[in-house]
C-alpha cells in the first residue's frame, strides 16, 4: 500500500523516532512499527491521530490524494 513509507517519511520529516511517535500514540514501539511495514492494518482512531499530529488529512495518509493540506 502506497500509505505506509508515507507515514514513515512524515514521521521522518517531523524528526520523530519510532518510539517517540508511538510514545505520542499510547502504544509500543514495535506495534506502531508494524504499521509502517504494511504489517497490520492502520485503526481509524489512530489514523486520525496521525493525521492531526501532521495537520494533514486521512486521505493524504492513505494515499487517495497528494495533497497533504486541509480543504
Amino acid at each position: 500500500m502506497a500509505y505506509y513509507p508515507r507515514l514513515r517519511d512524515l514521521r521522518e520529516d517531523h524528526d520523530l523516532s519510532q518510539r517517540q511517535l508511538a510514545a505520542l500514540l499510547g502504544m509500543a514501539q514495535p506495534q506502531y512499527s508494524r504499521y509502517e511495514q504494511g504489517l497490520r492494518d492502520i485503526p481509524t482512531p489512530v489514523l486520525i491521530q496521525l493525521a492531526r499530529l501532521y495537520d494533514t488529512t486521512t486521505d493524504y495518509l492513505l494515499g487517495l490524494t497528494n495533497d497533504p493540506r486541509k480543504p
